[in-house]
């Protein structure tokens, strides 16, 4: 008709980028609200009972479920549990410098990474024992082995299947074990003897969360902080392989029945390549000054994205789905969970 705008390449763009963005503007922008309104309550709480921002986003989420489930909030808590967690994971390699991870020792690393396996292990081990999915023991057990929330959603994105009522169920199992270890280990270490270097391995090695590494480390005491804090950042960086792999066992039945091939995410690559930039920059005080003015918007980013992603997660989990899980489910986090303390204390409780 006469009037209207010519039929140019640009507008053909601009019209298909709004029909592709308009159906998830709705879903993303409830995800956000919600994301928000955790942080906000997170704050508000925090001098009477410290509850991560994630675990409040995720209760909102599940809360509101019923009003998630309309049809025009779907394609964009996809989006959110798909594209914006894919790259808040990636984003989380600018949290990591190697050579912090270096300073640990070969032993210390060892002993971490062979907990972690052994962790993974008893996630799949258990799972089974209990009639549980394979799917779940993954989660339970990368939940467990790595950092707790945000290893459960990265795991979450290899994995061809998954329930998300068993995503948020090991999230909020997760960080409610991690408050425990946070007051009960390290009393453990005084009562085993550890000095402060030792206690900080323990703690970093297996306390699920980073907050409550951070808490229970620090009051031990400032070196047993640190070190905790290193050896749980070390525990961040082994998530990119201990990930993969998990994708690899699921997906190699898949290749052994088709011509598919594995796949490398493209979160990973970048999860890597920016772990790699950190590292290089850090010993070059100008470098890192020039870094840190992108690298601080980017983590905030990262913190933002895997809030939103959770309560995208929440938004689309069932309350009634997540009280028909039984004991099995409970048991399997708590199973791993001992499993990793056991295998750190043993190892260390040897090398003293």
């Amino acid at each position: 008709m006469y009037g209207d705008p010519p039929l140019t390449f640009s507008n053909t763009l601009r019209t298909r980028g709004l029909r592709e963005i308009g159906p998830v503007i709705p879903g993303l922008l409830l995800s956000s609200a919600v994301a928000i309104g955790a942080v906000t309550a997170a704050r508000l709480l925090g001098a009477f009972a410290p509850i991560p921002a994630m675990v409040i986003a995720l209760v909102i989420g599940i809360a509101l479920n019923p009003l998630a489930r309309r049809r025009s909030f779907q394609p964009g808590i996809v989006f959110c549990l798909k594209t914006i967690l894919r790259w808040a994971v990636a984003l989380l390699g600018l949290r990591i410098a190697l050579g912090e991870i270096a300073a640990l020792g070969v032993t210390t690393a060892l002993l971490v990474v062979v907990a972690m396996i052994v962790t993974l292990a008893a996630g799949f081990l258990l799972a089974r024992l209990f009639a549980l999915e394979r799917a779940y023991g993954a989660l339970a057990g990368a939940g467990t082995a790595v950092c707790g929330a945000s290893a459960t959603l990265a795991t979450s994105i290899v994995l061809p299947e998954y329930k998300e009522m068993d995503v948020a169920f090991v999230v909020v199992a997760v960080n409610a074990l991690s408050t425990l270890a946070m007051v009960v280990y390290p009393l453990v270490c005084v009562w085993l003897g550890f000095d402060a270097q030792t206690a900080g391995i323990m703690l970093g090695a297996t306390i699920h969360d980073v907050a409550q590494v951070v808490g229970a480390g620090y009051a031990v005491s400032e070196t047993a902080g640190n070190t905790a804090v290193i050896v749980k950042l070390f525990r961040v960086f082994l998530m990119l392989p201990l990930v993969l792999a998990i994708g690899w066992l699921f997906a190699r039945r898949a290749v052994a029945t088709s011509a598919a091939k594995i796949p490398i995410p493209l979160f990973a690559i970048v999860f890597v390549a920016l772990c790699v930039i950190n590292s290089i920059a850090a010993p070059f005080p100008a470098a890192a000054r020039m870094l840190a003015w992108i690298k601080l918007p980017l983590i905030e980013a990262s913190t933002w994205g895997l809030l939103i992603a959770i309560s995208a997660l929440g938004l689309g989990t069932s309350l009634t789905a997540i009280a028909a899980l039984g004991w099995r489910h409970f048991a399997t986090v708590t199973g791993t969970t001992l499993v990793i303390l056991a295998v750190v204390t043993a190892g260390l409780t040897m090398l003293r």
